[in-house]
C-alpha cells in the first residue's frame, strides 16, 4: 500500500496516522489493528470507535489516511481516543477550518 511506503507519519501514545495525498475529491480512511492489541472483540471495538470518530470529524478532502493502533489503545475510552485523533489530525493539518 502506497500510504505505508511513502506516506508521512505522525505518532501519538495510542495511535499513529500515516497519510498521503490522493487525486480524488474525497478522503479515504483505513484502520490497522493487529492481533497484539487483543482478541477479535477488542480489535473490533477499537475499529468501531475509530470509525465513529473519523465519521464525525471534518477532514480535508483529497487524502488517504491509515490509523494504526498501538498497544496502549486498549486502555483508552472514546474521549481519550477522540482527543488523540484530533491532536494527530491537527498536527498533520488535516482538519477543515471553515465548518
Amino acid at each position: 500500500m502506497a500510504v505505508y511506503e511513502s506516506g508521512k507519519a505522525y505518532a501519538g501514545h495510542v495511535l499513529v496516522i500515516k497519510m498521503l495525498p490522493n487525486s480524488l475529491t474525497t478522503t479515504r480512511v483505513g484502520f490497522s489493528v493487529t492481533k497484539e492489541i487483543g482478541g477479535a472483540v477488542v480489535r473490533n471495538r477499537v475499529k468501531r470507535l475509530l470509525k465513529e470518530i473519523a465519521r464525525v470529524v471534518n477532514i480535508k478532502p483529497g487524502w488517504d489516511i491509515v490509523f494504526i493502533a498501538r498497544r496502549k489503545i486498549v486502555d483508552a475510552d472514546y474521549h481519550q481516543l477522540n482527543k488523540a485523533v484530533m491532536d494527530l489530525l491537527r498536527r498533520a493539518d488535516l482538519l477543515e477550518q471553515n465548518v
